[in-house]
Parts: structure tokens; sequence; C-alpha cells
């Protein structure tokens, strides 16, 4: 009997728009013959099942279900493509595990834990994973920008703490660029992190649990024509994403066993895509997602093909780990 599967998109956030995107091809490739896909578009002012004729049908939030045709329908298992809030945050997570319905995504803490720049990066340098230096500011605290550049110097990155695609993320080259970088960051995050700048070869590395096993994916080397990997690179073609990358075997050992390493510290499930630049030969961390682009012209879906599996084999993956 065909499982029902709800492929949640969307979101809170700034990244809604490409969330529909990655969710709609999910929505494309799922093997019909095993599954019957329906379109959830989770948004503030509604949660709604929408067709093939894009009519909406509200969803029932006290068990996440839907009438269609005076008929109840409930869902076997959740692909989750939402980008940000609520989806890659933890609340959609622990919203799922009150109700006991499997979802693809990991767990709410991980969600919580990953989402959270600040939080992810303290947790994981006890493992000695390297990273940049950091200063972090909240919302309503006294700017002081020689303590700032004392700590990070410049340039440096101005990044909203929990944000994805480069939403609030800056390059602040002088003191006098700070303030505004601040201001941009705080207008996606009440709590914003800044970096000291890394100069070196950046990849995209990707971790799946595929068939049962922890598989880091064919590395992805970031090209980026702008000033930095920003929203433009990744998503309006600025961008060389090169995979394999051009890697010595020292450095891609060094990457893969540092993506691992993080995939089991953190207990993560399902798709993982950490972000790193070399720097002296060494592998520092930028950050990690767990809902990553699934878009065709995403960079998992790109490292998935390097190793040979399909889209529609990721996707039934995917569910067939989340069911088990």
């Amino acid at each position: 009997m065909k499982k029902n599967i709800a492929i949640i998109m969307g979101g809170y956030s700034s990244e809604y728009q490409i969330s529909l995107k990655s969710g709609n091809v999910v929505y494309d490739t799922l093997d019909t013959s095993k599954y019957v896909p329906y379109r959830i578009h989770i948004f503030k002012e509604k949660w709604v099942y929408v067709d093939a004729e894009n009519q909406e049908f509200p969803i029932d939030k006290n068990d996440f279900s839907v009438i269609i045709d005076n008929s109840k329908i409930t869902f076997d298992c959740v692909f989750n493509a939402i980008h940000g809030s609520p989806g890659e945050d933890g609340y959609i997570q622990a919203y799922l595990k009150l109700l006991n319905i499997p979802h693809t995504s990991c767990d709410m803490y991980q969600a919580s834990i990953t989402f959270n720049k600040r939080d992810c990066l303290s947790i994981l340098k006890p493992y000695g994973i390297k990273m940049a230096e950091s200063f972090y500011v909240n919302k309503g605290d006294a700017i002081d920008e020689a303590a700032i550049i004392n700590k990070v110097g410049l340039p440096c990155f101005v990044k909203a703490n929990k944000a994805g695609s480069s939403f609030g993320v800056t390059k602040a080259y002088k003191k006098t660029d700070l303030q505004t970088a601040i201001d941009i960051a705080f207008k996606e995050d009440d709590e914003i992190i800044i970096e000291s700048y890394l100069e070196g070869t950046e990849v995209s590395v990707g971790v799946i649990n595929f068939k049962g096993e922890i598989t880091v994916l064919p590395i992805t080397e970031i090209v980026s024509e702008n000033d930095f990997f920003d929203y433009e690179a990744k998503y309006l073609g600025k961008s060389k994403e090169i995979t394999p990358a051009r890697l010595t075997q020292e450095q891609e050992a060094k990457v893969t066993t540092v993506a691992k390493q993080l995939y089991s510290a953190l207990k993560i499930k399902g798709f993982s895509r950490s972000e790193y630049i070399f720097k002296d030969g060494e592998p520092h961390l930028l950050e990690v997602n767990t809902i990553p682009g699934l878009t065709r012209e995403s960079i998992l879906p790109q490292q998935a093909a390097a190793a040979g599996i399909a889209l529609s084999d990721l996707f039934d993956n995917a569910i067939e780990q989340a069911l088990k």
C-alpha cells in the first residue's frame, strides 16, 4: 500500500522561497509507485495542503491531517524541506514528535543546536574542531567596536546567529562598516555572531545516513564571483561549485574526518551539509545545515549525483530511514 508523504515547505523566515523550490523538487521527484506526495505549505498565517490545481485545504494542527473530498487524510511520514524557522530550528521536529509522526530531518535538540551558530560552535569546540575567532552581540547590547576588532580583527564577518542562505551576513572591512553590518544582521535575528575572516579554499561537505550507514558525499569546492559565498553566489549563479573539490588527499581526508565526526557527535539524522575554509592546511568550520537546499542545482544533490545517487533514490532513502 502506498504511503502518504507530507512534503512541508515554506516557513516563517526569509528563506521561504528557496524552501518552496526545494519542496517542489521533492514533490516532482518522489517515486509515485511507492508514495502519494502532498505539498504542505507552512506559513505563519496558514498551514495548507496545495493540490495540483493550486487549491488550498487547511491543515488541522491538532493531528496534522487534512480533509479532501470529505475524507480525512493522515500522513505516514513528513519530508521536511523547510529552510529556517520552523523547520530547521526544532519547532516542527518537536510538534511531529508529540504527534508521533516520522520525519526526514534530525531530532528537535539537534535542529535547535545546529540552527544556533553560537551554540553549535560552543558544543563542538571541545572536540577539537577548528573554527574562526568569534564575538557575540545581542540586540540592546552596547557596541564596543574596539573590543570587537581586538578579538576578531579586520576584515570580519557579521552574521545573524539564527538565519540561513547568507541572509543578514556582511563582510566588514573597516571600523566604520561595523555598525551598518550589525544593523543588517539584527533585521534577521536578535543575536549576532562576528567572526574573523578566514582566507583559503572553501568547501561544502554533505553527510547522510544512506541505507543505514553514515556516508560522506563527494566534497564541493566553492569559488564565489562575489566577495564571499552570499545569496547571489548561492542562488543567482555568481559562483562556481566544483564537485569533487580540488583538494589534496590529505585535505580531503581531514575534512571528511571532521564532517563525519561532527555528524556523529551531534547525533544528527537525515541530511547535513557543513561548510569549511582551509586555513594553514586545516579545515575550519563555518556552520552546519540540517535542511540543505534540495533543488537540482543545490550542492547536496550535486554531491549525491557525483556519488552515483539519483535524486529519487536520495529522497526515497530519507523516507525509508525515517520510517525505520
